[in-house]
C-alpha cells in the first residue's frame, strides 16, 4: 500500500482539491501532522473513493 507524505505544500494541495471537489469543506482538508491516516478517512468518506486511489489523486496535483 502506498503512503502519503504530507509536507508544507499542504496548503497548495488543499486549495487544489477544494477547486476540484467543492462539497470539501476545510474541516474536511484539516491536517494535522502526523494524522495522515484521519484526513484520509475523511477524504474516503465525503468522496467514496478507496485510499490508494485518493493518494495517487493527491499525488497527482
Amino acid at each position: 500500500m502506498d503512503e502519503l507524505e504530507i509536507k508544507g505544500n499542504w496548503n497548495e494541495l488543499k486549495g487544489k482539491l477544494k477547486k476540484k471537489y467543492a462539497e470539501l469543506s476545510d474541516d474536511d482538508l484539516a491536517y494535522t501532522e502526523g494524522k495522515e491516516d484521519e484526513l484520509l478517512g475523511k477524504l474516503q468518506k465525503k468522496l467514496g473513493k478507496g485510499r490508494d486511489e485518493l493518494i495517487k489523486e493527491i499525488k497527482s496535483l
